[in-house]
């Protein structure tokens, strides 16, 4: 099991993408749905999912089934379409989820709020953003070159193919 310590969104490097008033506010029944973690815990989820995408995203035979989606620009039929993507995934909604940014910003979620809000957590050009659950038997990166990538069926518990 993992464990990891959340903090309130103003202690959390998330702030300014979360909570900055000069960008698109969540509403804040949602925004209280993204709990950040603490830099302790969001070092840990680097970690351990870092080797899954380090070089080319889920290229290293950890998980046996990969689909793809581009992304290019973030207009809004480009947002429903990958919003649709993600819903396809079939991770059910209220399924709590890691979201890794970095090792010092992360948080836990629940799926749906990463189907609504996918294009405000994730930035093309700038971020890298893994989504997993507990069982580390699926994975979501969103990688900064403007793709969608999810992965699921680990090989040998999340150790590389040999």
């Amino acid at each position: 099991m993992l464990t990891v310590t959340t903090i309130p969104i103003e202690q959390s490097p998330l702030r300014w993408q979360l909570a900055d008033p000069r960008r698109r506010l969540l509403p804040a029944a949602h925004l209280e749905q993204i709990k950040p973690l603490d830099a302790a815990s969001a070092k840990r989820l680097l970690e351990l999912t870092a080797p899954w995408y380090r070089e080319q995203p889920f290229t290293q035979g950890y998980f046996a089934d990969v689909a793809a989606t581009s992304i290019g620009d973030q207009g809004p039929e480009v947002v429903r379409r990958v919003r649709k993507w993600l819903y396809q995934r079939g991770v059910p909604f209220k399924h709590s989820v890691f979201l890794s940014w970095s090792d010092t910003e992360a948080a836990v979620t629940t799926w749906k709020m990463v189907v609504k809000y996918w294009d405000d957590l994730w930035y093309p050009m700038a971020d890298d953003l893994a989504v997993f659950d507990q069982t580390l038997s699926w994975a979501l990166f969103l990688w900064h070159e403007e793709e969608a990538f999810f992965a699921s069926r680990p090989i040998a518990l999340g150790r590389p193919a040999t």
